[in-house]
């Protein structure tokens, strides 16, 4: 469970790295930027900093921001009863990105474990100009690097809230008290 003053305080992170980055971004949409714990209560740990730019019934567009060594929790975008599961191409902007999908694990990972379950260990390390392209359904997590991370996601529309999580503690939705 986040509180109101940790949410302020890690937009306020988020949008320090996107200026830094010369990400440019409106004052409105660095007051919408989400900042999820995925319920966990480390976000420091586990969390991720989201503006989404556009979520239509076609496309979606966002950063992903972390900072240092926080992760997004392994999960997958299946299809639903009505719509194809998400396709999202990830472009790493600034930093260093591990990301960890299904396929032949690593020897040694070089993402630092997170306190959460996870099952996949196939290695894509993405810095500063790569990208990646996720198919429907792929089980995936990912970690920000020492010097954190901004990924532009490009995907169809996003229903996070659909996402499965290996991890049945997870939440997806923040919870916000005062």
């Amino acid at each position: 469970m986040l509180t109101t003053k940790q949410v302020k305080e890690y937009r306020l992170k988020a949008a320090a790295m996107l200026d830094a980055a010369r990400i440019a971004v409106t004052d409105a949409e660095k007051e919408n930027i989400e900042v999820t714990d995925y319920g966990l209560g480390n976000l420091d740990e586990i969390g991720t900093q989201i503006l989404v730019y556009v979520n239509t019934e076609r496309v979606c567009a966002k950063e992903l921001i972390m900072l240092p060594y926080q992760t997004c929790p392994e999960h997958r975008h299946p299809d639903g009863a009505d719509y194809k599961g998400k396709e999202e191409t990830f472009r790493c902007r600034k930093g260093t990105v591990y990301l960890y999908v299904e396929g032949e694990p690593a020897e040694k990972i070089k993402a630092k474990i997170p306190d959460s379950v996870i099952t996949v260990f196939h290695e894509v390390v993405l810095t500063e100009g790569m990208q990646y392209t996720l198919m429907p359904d792929t089980l995936h997590w990912f970690q920000a690097g020492a010097e954190g991370a901004i990924v532009s996601e490009f995907s169809t529309k996003s229903r996070d809230n659909a996402d499965v999580f290996t991890d049945p503690a997870i939440l997806r939705s923040p919870v916000i008290k005062d």
